[in-house]
């Protein structure tokens, strides 16, 4: 099994910036990637940014995102963070992490490629 922890997030205003952090625990080694997803009231769950934490580091991010998110990762502590820059109102969301034991390429912004997912932490975004 592995735990993971989000933290981070809060409130800030439009084209501000925010960062939220998700640390993993127990059996890591069994994980190849993480990826953050949102959700909005009233709104399907949507992916963000993956990253695989092998050596490779590859990242993917949802085209909503690109050029104002970051997602990078921290292997000596477990540790991946999603920098989010240029911040608009729809970015309102909550955020989830979620880790994968399996490489899942194109497929890596589908919630239903991850095995493991965290609480969720609020990011709000005011105009």
């Amino acid at each position: 099994q592995v735990q993971l922890v989000e933290s981070g997030g809060g409130s800030v205003q439009a084209g501000g910036s925010l960062s939220v952090s998700c640390t993993a625990s127990g059996y890591t080694d069994s994980t190849v990637g993480m990826g953050w997803f949102r959700q909005a009231p009233g709104k399907e769950r949507e992916g963000v940014a993956a990253i695989y934490t092998t050596s490779s580091g590859f990242t993917y991010y949802a085209d909503s995102v690109k050029g104002r998110f970051a997602i990078s990762q921290d292997n000596a502590k477990n540790t991946v963070s999603l920098q989010m820059n240029s911040l608009k109102p729809e970015d309102t969301a909550i955020y989830y992490c979620a880790a994968t034991t399996h490489f899942c390429g194109s497929r890596c912004l589908r919630g239903s490629s991850y095995d493991y997912w965290g609480q969720g932490t609020q990011v709000t975004v005011s105009s």
